[in-house]
């Protein structure tokens, strides 16, 4: 049973169920649960450091339920949205409802989609990885899938990488620095990659132009059949869930620096190159994204034998509180800035430095 307990994760969606059905003041009721009641619950249970080894963990390993779980994610994503997309189109709410409902389904789109998502991206088979990519389309997002797997995982705890928030750059800084830089990296890998195949940018195997043509078909599709409230709805819901992904990215390497080499290269990806989390409301929601490290370490290591390192940055809430901290950047600094190692700190940088709020 103790499997089964990644099921956790679709407590998510259904308190998005609960905000469409009841509508009114509970059309907010996602994010209340997300990050008041997760992050409480998250206070109150205890933290787990243990791993799983010998034939305990290669028994997990194998066990094709846990890819399930993953798996059911699709339908759940999907149904939601389309069921959303419908419901608002054909019927006559209140605004702060529809922005209420917004906000709901859009964190669903983050954790059970982009979460998943990456997940996926990051497995052997083919198949799992067009499930992956699916998961991204409703966020406007497919692009992450080329510029995570062949930029990030190069690049992470670097400057060169989008993804890697800088000393005292704050959450709402990043938001746009991170998405803008992403998207146009995804572009430059995408060529790199048609270059070493010998292929030319219009190609089929041109996954950037795939990407744009299916998110247009969804966008345009959605306000064939939904209208335009339909299409607004699907436009501002992708924006929340991408949103979220960048709140995370924000987390996870913030202020966290490799060092480079004589020879000019960066050091290899180390445990102390992402911020970690044991606490076990977060970890089970999130498929161990909190794990961190030893994603970055081993990236196929599928998600139920992630381990946790001693020597690894733990920060000292679970991640969805640490995302609630984030959005007031003189206490995420006050909080986070004395736990960066002093060598990873730029030399021009002080805790008298002004940050960066813009």
């Amino acid at each position: 049973m103790k499997d089964l307990k990644y099921i956790a994760a679709m407590t998510l969606p259904l308190s998005a169920v609960i905000s469409i059905y009841f509508k009114g003041p509970w059309s907010f009721f996602t994010p209340f649960y997300a990050f008041v009641m997760i992050p409480v619950l998250e206070v109150l249970l205890p933290h787990d450091t243990s791993n799983h080894e010998g034939e305990v963990r290669e028994k997990k390993a194998k066990s094709k339920v846990f890819d399930w779980m993953l798996y059911l994610n699709v339908p759940v994503v999907f149904g939601l949205l389309l069921y959303t997309l419908w419901d608002v189109n054909a019927h006559s709410y209140a605004l702060y409802e529809v922005v209420g409902l917004i906000i709901s389904v859009g964190i669903v789109l983050g954790t059970n989609g982009i979460n998943v998502a990456h997940e996926l991206g990051h497995r052997q088979q083919t198949w799992e990885r067009y499930l992956g990519k699916m998961l991204l389309l409703p966020s406007h997002y497919m692009h992450f899938y080329i510029e995570h797997n062949f930029g990030h995982h190069a690049n992470a705890a670097t400057a060169e990488d989008p993804a890697t928030a800088k000393y005292n750059q704050s959450v709402y800084s990043f938001w746009f620095t991170s998405v803008a830089r992403q998207y146009t990296s995804a572009w430059k890998l995408q060529q790199k990659l048609l270059k070493g195949a010998d292929k030319p940018f219009f190609s089929i195997t041109n996954d950037m132009l795939w990407y744009t043509l299916f998110q247009s078909v969804y966008l345009a599709a959605t306000f064939v059949f939904f209208g335009p409230i339909g299409l607004t709805f699907a436009i501002f819901t992708g924006i929340v869930g991408f949103t979220m992904l960048e709140s995370v990215n924000y987390i996870e390497h913030y202020g966290l620096i490799r060092k480079k080499m004589a020879s000019g290269r960066y050091e290899r990806v180390r445990e102390v190159h992402s911020w970690n989390s044991n606490h076990v409301m977060g970890r089970i929601v999130l498929y161990e994204l909190t794990r961190h490290s030893d994603h970055h370490y081993k990236s196929s290591k599928k998600y139920q034998i992630l381990d946790y390192y001693d020597i690894s940055p733990q920060m000292p809430f679970g991640y969805p509180t640490s995302m609630v901290l984030s959005l007031v950047p003189p206490l995420w600094f006050k909080i986070m800035n004395p736990r960066i190692p002093k060598d990873m700190k730029p030399q021009q940088t002080s805790e008298e430095h002004t940050p960066s709020f813009g």
